[in-house]
């Protein structure tokens, strides 16, 4: 018979039953996300406050410009961390947003975009207008337009949005006539040589002012000029900013297609157009440039036909 003092035959204690622990724990556990929710709105507004403490990186051509402190500044004081990604050139900002390589750009205008999608099969779309660049005809030898004679010689930029641009503002100007009176997509093919009174030389943008040396006049963007340190007011012709014709060259924050409706993107946006950074922006082009508000839909609108057109040519 067991001895019963021996501890092998004394009965097991009872245990606690840890399914009643864990029960407990989960209760415990879904109160307090309750209580969460009903503090802060639910899940879907603490994504938005998550969505506001954000990273953007933002390529452009013009990384110096005075307004770029001014936006990291105020966008930072939000909890958006911008890093500015400056390009040499117009032909880069575009594939590294494409690749995933920047978040944003800023540096083209619509139809300069709608150009990039059209011959690279891309779909990058304008989330938010920014303002309209004069762009305009400097000469270090003449004063006036009257004043360049017939036969010299005027430069313009080859890429084909400010080409067709520069073209435009030359027959304003009343220096060349444009067959058809001229598009968005002109070309120095479509010059009537005879009926003009210069002829135009098609070079890459940022040569432009280096050009003046040689040529009797350039077309040259209101950013190159900046950078050489050229007044934007010497120009001695603009086109106008605030025609209509203008739409085309509305300046744009631009991303991926995916990225159209980022949150973030559009407080960016609305950023730029406070005071304290429209105030930069006018100051950097010396009161040239004209502000533009419009709802991303209808920049996109604009694209699309621009797209269009060049779909059909």
């Amino acid at each position: 018979m067991p001895d019963v003092d021996d501890p092998r035959w004394l009965p097991p204690k009872p245990r606690r039953d840890r399914s009643l622990v864990i029960a407990g724990a989960v209760i415990v556990i879904a109160l307090l996300v309750g209580l969460v929710f009903s503090l802060f709105g639910g899940a879907s507004a603490i994504l938005r406050d998550d969505d506001r403490s954000a990273a953007v990186t933002i390529g452009t051509t013009e990384g110096s410009a005075d307004y770029w402190p001014v936006l990291r500044r105020l966008a930072a004081a939000e909890g958006i961390t911008i890093t500015v990604v400056n390009f040499s050139d117009y032909a880069q900002p575009n594939p590294a947003l494409a690749q995933g390589q920047t978040d944003l750009n800023l540096f083209q205008h619509l139809q300069f975009l709608a150009s990039y999608n059209v011959a690279a099969g891309q779909n990058l779309v304008p989330v938010g207008s920014t303002q309209v660049v004069p762009l305009g005809l400097y000469s270090r030898r003449y004063d006036t337009v009257a004043k360049i004679p017939r036969g010299a010689e005027v430069a313009i930029p080859n890429d084909p949005t400010n080409q067709a641009r520069a073209l435009l503002v030359l027959q304003q100007a009343g220096l060349v006539r444009l067959r058809g009176g001229g598009s968005v997509l002109s070309t120095p093919a479509d010059v009537d040589t005879a009926a003009s009174r210069v002829s135009v030389v098609p070079i890459s943008a940022q040569q432009t002012v280096t050009s003046l040396l040689s040529v009797a006049a350039a077309v040259i963007n209101n950013g190159f000029a900046m950078d050489a340190d050229i007044d934007p007011s010497s120009a001695i012709y603009n086109d106008d900013p605030n025609s209509p014709a203008a739409a085309p060259y509305i300046n744009a924050f631009v991303s991926r297609y995916d990225d159209r409706d980022n949150p973030v993107f559009a407080r960016i946006v609305e950023i730029y157009h406070s005071p304290e950074v429209t105030r930069a922006v006018m100051e950097a082009s010396r009161d040239t440039s004209v502000m533009v508000d419009l709802p991303a839909s209808e920049l996109q609108r604009i694209t699309a036909d621009l797209e269009a057109q060049l779909k059909s040519q």
